[in-house]
């Protein structure tokens, strides 16, 4: 890698972002050509302001384009000159002031507070987590670019002015531990070769349903967790033994064993990404009813998954426009209405396609997987995704030990209410997991559909199970997971 340009993501995120920009100026264009068509109109009706918003709007997407354009051109230049480094970084808070986050310098001596040039949904993208690690490419001094690991996407910064606002957020990075962390990786570095170790787990992967066959057996976990048994049907009593998320066919069958993948990285090292990336659990959530004693639609996280609070926040817009229309508005009021009332609509009709297009058919199969015996006993690591910091569970064999590799990834929906969604998450960053499912699949890529349950209780994935499939896109989202370090 000569520079940074060379790898193939950044090339091609570079081009999009150039792409987008052009959009943006065109979109910009053609906003203010029909704000010309309706201006004689909104003028002979007396609403000059409101004749002015359409050129507004043109005004600005152009600018935006062109500044993009701008910063697209200042991009590649530092691109094509520099290569990527992958550095420890933090997010600074700074309330009402521009986002803001620390890279620690290559050789660990120095903390570099940068301003980001982003909107606030593409820096959610790259924002660090608490294990969070970032590439850079560029002159902390003049500024450059960051991205995530694997070099995309592609977000312009600029270092921080004011020494004491630069003073401040250093020594809050400091506090963080940032100049304490583990060196990650670089991108130019050649993978290490893997070592082969003995207490790997059974390539047949087979979990015995041995526990259920006696109902006074004491299955808790070593960690001492609380997992006690799911409520649900009486388990099917069954010595045979239960195959877990290796190689199946569409109809369940497995294929046979799954090939060691000695590139992952193991249970060991995640679960000490897992421990560092750990929060204290705040006020537990108020319980959700048994779903195997009621209807999905009471079952809050199932009401949630379907998509039902937008089509009720959407009806409750249409409510309240249909409302002041009824006060009989007149002019400029009358049209703003409209407008409105056209926007809170067609949020309405949207949300109420995917409700029963995507919604119900999903919140049906969580429902039915949620209480499909018998479970399926796994170990887990429970990691933050980097873009929105959305929950994911890393699952290993039972029976595995410390150098066990990971068999598949689920995505959880975050069960907390906005402002904390940590909340209701486990309380161990590691431990035992009852998943319940599988016999329902995904029309793509054939993933089944399972529930996750610990202590007691479901945890509602956000998609289906991915399982190991030898895809390099498996271990490029566990080195997102958990940057590697080091040795």
């Amino acid at each position: 890698m000569t520079c940074a340009l060379d790898v193939e993501e950044t090339a091609a995120e570079w081009e999009r972002y150039r792409r987008r920009a052009g959009r943006l100026i065109a979109a910009g264009g053609v906003t203010l050509a029909l704000a010309l068509g309706f201006w004689t109109l909104l003028v002979d009706m007396g609403s000059s302001g409101a004749a002015a918003m359409p050129f507004a709007f043109g005004i600005v997407s152009v600018g935006a384009g062109l500044g993009s354009l701008v910063l697209a051109r200042r991009m590649r230049r530092t691109l094509g000159a520099g290569v990527w480094s992958a550095l420890p970084a933090v997010a600074a808070a700074r309330t009402g002031h521009a986002t803001t986050v620390v890279l620690r310098s290559p050789d660990g001596g120095e903390a570099w507070p940068l301003t980001v040039i982003a909107t606030r949904q593409q820096y959610e993208m790259v924002r660090p987590g608490p294990d969070g690690v970032l590439w850079w490419c560029g002159d902390p001094r003049g500024g450059g670019v960051i991205a995530a690991p694997g070099g995309r996407p592609l977000i312009w910064a600029k270092p921080l002015r004011g020494g004491r606002v630069r003073r401040a957020i250093v020594a809050q990075a400091e506090a963080e531990g940032l100049m304490r962390r583990a060196a990650p990786r670089q991108p130019q570095e050649p993978l290490p070769v893997p070592v082969a170790v003995d207490d790997l787990y059974d390539p047949y992967d087979r979990i015995y349903a041995a526990p259920y066959d006696n109902p006074d057996a004491d299955d808790s976990p070593a960690d001492g967790s609380d997992d006690s048994p799911v409520h649900g049907p009486e388990p099917v009593h069954s010595t045979e033994p239960v195959h877990g998320p290796g190689p199946v066919t569409a109809d369940g069958v497995p294929l046979g064993p799954r090939p060691e993948r000695l590139d992952l990285p193991t249970y060991a090292v995640l679960a000490a990404h897992a421990q560092r990336q750990a929060r204290p659990q705040g006020k537990a959530l108020r319980p959700e009813v048994d779903v195997s004693e009621v209807p999905w639609w009471r079952v809050r996280g199932l009401r949630r998954a379907a998509g039902v609070p937008p089509v009720l926040v959407a009806f409750g817009f249409c409510a309240a426009v249909g409302a002041v229309a009824l006060t009989g508005p007149t002019g400029a009021d009358a049209l703003k209405l409209g407008a409105v009332g056209v926007l809170v609509l067609g949020a309405l009709v949207y949300s109420c396609y995917r409700l029963l297009t995507v919604g119900l058919p999903a919140a049906r199969v969580l429902a039915r997987a949620a209480v499909s015996y018998p479970p399926h006993l796994r170990r887990y690591v429970l990691l933050f995704h980097p873009e929105g910091g959305a929950p994911v569970l890393v699952l290993f064999p039972a029976l595995g030990g410390l150098h066990a590799r990971p068999e598949a990834v689920l995505e959880l929906v975050r069960p907390g209410p906005r402002k904390d969604p940590r909340r209701g998450l486990p309380a161990l960053p590691v431990g035992v997991v009852r998943l319940h499912g599988w016999q329902d699949f995904a029309w793509y890529g054939r993933m089944p559909f399972v529930v996750p349950w610990v202590g007691g209780r479901p945890l509602w994935p956000a998609g289906t199970l991915w399982t190991d499939d030898g895809r390099p896109e498996f271990a490029t989202l566990l080195e997102r997971l958990a940057p590697p370090l080091e040795s």
